[in-house]
């Protein structure tokens, strides 16, 4: 299965506001899924938790009529700030996931949501430039209302790229995707070492039955990366 990782560095945009999450491999990862995607001219793409729009200017620059949103405002005027200093053609809206363009519908839906699992504390959600990665027990809070939502506004033909990890069950979002009529498997993976937050909770990780007994050794520190694709037939 193919695995092609895009030169993280050249989709770090000109600016980057502080607490705005910045191109990783995942990021790259779904960059390289994006790049062999056949967009035909003026093909509309919606990306979504676009940061600081790595992926939206990369669609743009592709011709696209490309539509970028995030819930941070940190984020928004940071890709509207590299839109501008790039010279791309991005508009680019504040709200929660698919909520500003609800009566819209795309040829091509990028997304990079928070997939990590976190401890839940209080039923809070994450705060701070946590929220760019945690998403509950399971790492599934974003993920599940992404594969409810997506479908509806894709046309006839068009598809999504979603990447996650694999310790949010890659299999789930698959299986979501089928049952709302798409064609969906995972097509690309990519194996990394441990950041920071994972490497925090290695111990809770193994308590949920997440990682397995070894997985402590610095040689068993990895954590899978996953592209789903998925295709609404014409």
């Amino acid at each position: 299965m193919p695995g092609y990782l895009a030169d993280v560095r050249s989709l770090i945009p000109p600016l980057a506001l502080p607490g705005v999450y910045t191109p990783q491999e995942d990021t790259a990862l779904l960059a390289g899924a994006l790049s062999e995607e056949p967009l035909h001219p003026g093909a509309h793409v919606l990306d979504v938790g676009t940061g600081t729009g790595a992926l939206a200017l990369q669609a743009a620059r592709r011709g696209s009529r490309v539509t970028a949103v995030d819930v941070s405002w940190r984020a928004v005027c940071t890709t509207k700030a590299n839109a501008w200093l790039t010279g791309a053609s991005v508009r680019v809206h504040r709200g929660n996931l698919f909520t500003p363009v609800r009566h819209q519908s795309f040829d091509l839906i990028l997304t990079n949501p928070p997939y990590v699992p976190a401890p839940v504390r209080d039923g809070r959600p994450p705060r701070g430039r946590a929220r760019a990665w945690d998403a509950g027990h399971d790492g599934r809070s974003v993920l599940d209302r992404v594969c409810r939502e997506a479908p509806g506004l894709l046309r006839p033909g068009g598809v999504l790229l979603i990447v996650h990890s694999a310790l949010s069950d890659p299999g789930r979002t698959v299986r979501h995707l089928r049952g709302a009529g798409l064609k969906a498997a995972v097509t690309r993976r990519h194996r990394i070492a441990f950041g920071p937050v994972l490497r925090e909770r290695v111990d809770w990780l193994r308590e949920r039955g997440l990682l397995s007994a070894d997985a402590g050794d610095a040689a068993e520190e990895k954590e899978e990366l996953v592209v789903v694709r998925a295709e609404l037939p014409v």
